[in-house]
């Protein structure tokens, strides 16, 4: 994302888009910021909203998960104390320690809207709202701005291993005015991606999961 050597890094990447051609104010570029975190927990200033995918926030060690025995090499670059304002997180699955962990979930509990999958929102009730595939959300930036966020598919293995992986939601942000953002989820599908780009593009940025999360 905004480190050339995928590590974390405090420094934020800063996205500058031209807009179309026939936007009344195409002189004034559009700007996004990125900072990424670690993994695949990254906050994102667009629209005047601040977006939080996917809080890790543990430090560095071994992480359990069902019979998965996971070990985090690095911690976070940015801590939860360091965060800042947060206006929604979109959580594209709670069941993995390596996409939301026990300082993860802390912060889900002080933010005003979390989106997810059902389950999620089953799992983790009163906190997380379900974002069904292709509809959406409109939250309210500061400066009122309207940021868009549409869930979309995510296939976290091959083809029939759902019922071990789990549900998990990708995401689409955008607005009039915005770049379009494809936030993958946990995705190994190019058929997802095609469907995608079908249903939600042109896709101006695109932030993909490609961690590679190892048992022990």
């Amino acid at each position: 994302m905004c480190s050339p050597t995928g590590m974390p890094s405090t420094e934020d990447c800063v996205v500058t888009l031209a807009k179309p051609a026939n936007d009344a104010a195409a002189a004034e570029p559009t700007t996004m910021t990125v900072q990424l975190i670690g993994g695949p927990t990254a906050v994102f200033e667009i629209g005047g909203v601040r977006v939080l995918s996917d809080p890790t926030f543990d430090p560095h060690g071994d992480h359990v998960t069902g019979t998965r025995h996971l070990v985090k090499t690095e911690g976070p670059a940015v801590p939860v104390d360091g965060l800042g304002r947060i206006d929604v997180v979109v959580l594209s699955h709670d069941q993995h320690a390596d996409n939301l962990d026990d300082e993860g979930r802390k912060v889900l509990q002080r933010v005003p809207l979390v989106l997810s999958t059902a389950a999620a929102a089953e799992r983790l009730a009163g906190v997380v709202r379900a974002l069904p595939i292709w509809q959406s959300h409109i939250v309210a930036g500061i400066d009122g701005g309207r940021l868009r966020v549409t869930g979309i598919p995510a296939q976290h293995g091959p083809q029939g291993t759902e019922h071990i992986t789990g549900d998990v939601r990708g995401f689409v942000l955008s607005g009039e005015g915005l770049p379009t953002v494809y936030i993958s989820g946990d995705n190994a599908s190019l058929d997802v991606v095609r469907e995608v780009a079908d249903h939600a593009g042109p896709i101006d940025v695109a932030v993909l999961f490609a961690g590679r999360a190892a048992a022990r």
